[in-house]
Parts: structure tokens; sequence; C-alpha cells
């Protein structure tokens, strides 16, 4: 009634073309809106097309950061990435638009795209300490050992909590065999959180490395007790029994690893390297085989253990 009112006396009406932009507005409005509820509702495939019928209509930072998300999810990593790039070209001074490409970038493997969006960021701002960390997960990620342990340092002094900036580093300083350095951080990892499952795995790995085995031994098997679904403990654990000449055991873990899911390929293979040990050559080349019907990209790397199948009958008559 008070637009009639104003049109009235004013002797002004709406043009075509704000009649337009305001239902151009109102649509862009209600498919942004239903976008965010279905991405809440865990609807995802009606939200990407909300989500992209309204940037079709306006192109809303917000709204573009929302898909990002959902390509992210999905998979689609190419098209995040170029969301992701449209929004930092819209918002140069938008920290969290590169360090959310940086993640996209790490999922893509591109180390150096990673660095150059983290770099970005922590020029934006130079006291974020996820900055930092993802600076330091690109420099792990191009064998940049030292370079990597120094920007996650940096990000662990400025959030002394930072999880996740410990385990990378840990993890680069077990890889530099600096077992004491790499220990110190495990135990603020486990001080917070006993059961944090990745840092009782880098324990097993540094334990194992000191020849502390039944230690090792202790904390792979402790991850499986709280996650039964931890796959690398059960390769961890399944290969020091191997290493340990013990591989009827580690035979029935790669089992019951199986069991939990049939599709595991490292453990067919893990468990064919058990079984040759074992004496079974029959068996080993079933689960090679299957390793390699389940990942493809294994047969190179097995050929050579069927090959080395072969060369022990020969050479060593009576194992099997």
């Amino acid at each position: 009634m008070p637009n009639f009112f104003k049109s009235f006396f004013s002797g002004k009406t709406d043009t075509p073309e704000e009649e337009k932009r305001k239902n151009d507005r109102k649509r862009f409005e209600i498919f942004k809106y239903d976008g965010m509820r279905a991405q809440r509702m865990g609807r995802i495939d009606y939200a990407m097309k909300c989500f992209t019928e309204a940037l079709a209509i306006e192109k809303d930072f917000e709204t573009m950061g929302y898909l990002s998300q959902i390509y992210a999810q999905t998979g689609e990593l190419e098209k995040a990435r170029e969301l992701l790039e449209k929004m930092t070209d819209m918002k140069p001074e938008s920290a969290s638009a590169f360090l959310t490409l940086a993640n996209v970038c790490y999922m893509q493997e591109d180390y150096p795209a990673m660095e150059a969006a983290a770099d970005k960021a922590i020029a934006i701002e130079e006291g974020n300490a996820v900055a930092h960390y993802l600076r330091g997960k690109a420099r792990k990620g191009l064998n940049d050992g030292l370079m990597a342990i120094a920007h996650l340092t940096k990000a662990i002094a400025l959030k002394d909590d930072f999880t996740e900036a410990r385990l990378a580093r840990a993890e680069a300083l077990l890889s530099m065999r600096q077992y004491k350095e790499t220990m110190e951080d495990i135990d603020a990892i486990l001080s917070l959180n006993p059961d944090e499952e990745a840092a009782l795995l880098l324990r097993g790995k540094v334990r194992e490395a000191e020849g502390k085995t039944e230690e090792a031994e202790n904390d792979y098997r402790r991850i499986i007790e709280i996650n039964p679904f931890n796959e690398q403990a059960y390769l961890s654990l399944g290969q020091l029994l191997s290493g340990l000449n013990r591989p009827s055991e580690a035979i029935e873990l790669f089992d019951e690893a199986i069991e939990l899911n049939p599709n595991f390929a490292e453990a067919y293979k893990e468990r064919g390297r058990a079984k040759l040990l074992n004496g079974d050559k029959e068996g080993s080349v079933d689960d090679m085989k299957k390793a390699i019907e389940l990942n493809p990209d294994e047969e190179t790397s097995l050929n050579g253990q069927f090959k080395n199948i072969e060369v022990k009958q020969e050479t060593i008559p009576g194992v099997f």
C-alpha cells in the first residue's frame, strides 16, 4: 500500500529495468537460502543446483564460497579451485579465501600453488597460525623438511594447542630421524588427548625405529582397540609382525582387516607378503593379484614381488 500511494502522488513507477533488478534479487535470495538450508540438511545435489542458479543471477562472494565447499566435498576439486581463484580476485584482502584455496591445492597435491596461496594469506595476516601451518605442509610436500619445520614451529608458537601443526611437525621430524624432538610433540599432543590415533601411530613408528618393538606393538594395538577401522594401524602392526618373523599372526590380523573392508588393497598386498614368509606361495600370489585388481596402480611395484617368489623357489628349494 505505501508503494501505491508513493507512486500515485509522485507520479513515478518502477521502470522495467528496476522491476527486473528487484525480481532478480528476489530469485537470487530464494536460491541462495534454499541452497544453504539444503546444505545443512545434507541434500548436497539440491544445494549445488540452488547455488549454481543463484550465481547465474549474481556473482556473490559468500555463495561462491558455499558452492566451492560442496565441490571440494564431492571431489570436484578443479571446479572448487576455479571458484576460489575467482573469489581471491574479487576480494584480494580475504585471507580466508586464500587459506581455503591452499587447502584445495593440497588435496590436488599442487604444492607450489598451495604455498603461493598460503604466502598471500600470511601477507594479509602475519599472525594467522593456519596460514603458517599450510605453508609448512606445502614445504613438506616439496620435500623441504627444514622450512616445513620452521613454518610449523611458527604456527605452534602462535597457537600452542594446534594439534594438526604438532602432528605435521612430528611427521617431518620423524622423517629426519629426530626421534627426541618427535617425541616431544607427540607427548604434548597425547597430554591433551591420550587417544589421539595419529599421535599414537607416530609414537609406534618412533618406538619401532628405536628397536622398542613390544612398545610399538602396544601402540598399534591400542589404536585398533580405539578404532577398529584405522587401516594404517593394521598395516603398521602387520608389517611389524612380519618383520618379527611372526607371519601367522600377521596373516590373522590382515584377515580381520579385510573382513572389515573387503576392498582394502594394501591389506591384501601385505597379507600376500606374510603368506610368502609362511611358505604359502599360492596364497601369496592370489593376494598379490587381488591387490592389483583393487588398485591397478600397484601392478608395477608388485611385479617385483612375483619375480621374487619365483627366484626364492629356484634358489631355496624345499621352502614351499
